[in-house]
């Protein structure tokens, strides 16, 4: 009987070993599921967007975006929308509440969202769009075209030299052109520093007038128009949320160029522009090959758009009494 204890004793000992070896090799085996996921079909992503202000532009790149991931990892995205409403401060606590959340991506919209963004996080992927200048924002001398680290995405710049060609072909008799513009987006300062070389090699003189936000737009604007025979706004997201108020002063008196479509549909004369969706979609397919561990962050460059149409405000220019100078204009709101 008692050989027979032990040796059952014994058979049991044996069966627990293999049954805890068993279990202690379950974990390797069965994995993480979300390590098996990630990056794979059927893996569910969190990106944030940080948006800086509502406007017609920035508004089109988001839609372009959140519809490319969509269409490319259909069901699989969750976006967190938020919108600073035009306050820096507000792009900084929206980018911290990403990180503190650790979204699997960070899609920042206009050149403020894009700095806070970065400034919160060194680890999560950054894509901006509408911005126009990277080594601008970030302050990299001789930018070659690739940021590095985590940040990537989608210029808006359209070429600054057909935009100041535009305004010769237009108003070849003007004799000061006023660069409107707020002194709180570095973009916007390189975009009028750069169009008034351009300006003044055609033989203009030219004057910036820069407002802090939207408590002094009204008064420069006013003083621009007075002092000016031409204005030129840049893709400015300020200029572009307040072009009510740009209007109020300039329709009917004075010709208003401007740097992108929807500041020219509301307060301009004729644009030299891109199609915002367009970059948008550029940005959410980057995004795409970024969270399914296609593409490294580190190595993409930044992407433009692939096309560059000149538009007019039909009503801006019937009203000021000028015709566009040629058949490359299309009218703004046809496709």
């Amino acid at each position: 009987m008692k050989m027979k204890k032990k040796l059952l004793a014994l058979f049991l000992g044996c069966a627990l070993i293999f049954g805890l070896a068993a279990c202690g090799d379950s974990p390797d085996d069965a994995s993480n599921p979300s390590d098996d996921n990630a990056g794979g079909e059927g893996a569910t992503y969190v990106v944030g967007i940080s948006q800086y202000v509502t406007h017609p532009a920035l508004d089109a790149a988001t839609e372009g975006f959140q519809d490319a991931l969509n269409e490319l990892l259909p069901g699989q995205v969750e976006f967190d929308y938020q919108n600073a409403a035009e306050d820096t401060e507000t792009c900084s606590t929206i980018a911290n509440a990403f990180v503190s959340k650790n979204v699997d991506l960070i899609m920042a919209n206009a050149t403020p969202a894009l700095q806070a963004a970065a400034a919160a996080t060194g680890d999560i992927p950054i894509l901006g769009t509408s911005v126009t200048e990277y080594g601008v924002a970030f302050g990299i001398a001789d930018f070659s075209g690739t940021v590095g680290g985590n940040v990537s995405g989608t210029s808006d710049l359209a070429p600054l030299d057909e935009q100041a060609a535009m305004i010769k072909e237009w108003c070849p008799d003007a004799k000061n052109i006023g660069l409107l513009y707020c002194s709180n987006e570095d973009n916007s300062q390189y975009q009028v520093d750069t169009v008034q070389g351009y300006l003044e090699g055609m033989g203009y003189t030219c004057k910036q007038y820069a407002f802090s936000d939207s408590n002094d737009i009204a008064a420069v604007t006013q003083t621009a128009a007075d002092e000016s025979d031409v204005l030129y706004i840049p893709t400015d997201n300020s200029a572009a949320s307040n072009t009510p108020i740009i209007d109020n002063i300039c329709h009917g008196k004075i010709p208003v160029f401007a740097g992108e479509e929807g500041i020219c549909a509301g307060c301009g004369v004729a644009t030299l522009s891109i199609s915002y969706y367009d970059i948008g979609y550029k940005t959410g397919e980057m995004a795409a090959q970024i969270l399914t561990g296609e593409a490294d962050i580190s190595t993409m460059p930044i992407e433009y758009a692939p096309e560059f149409v000149k538009k007019y405000n039909e009503a801006t220019c019937a009203d000021l009494q000028l015709t566009p100078p040629s058949d490359d204009y299309e009218k703004i709101g046809t496709e």
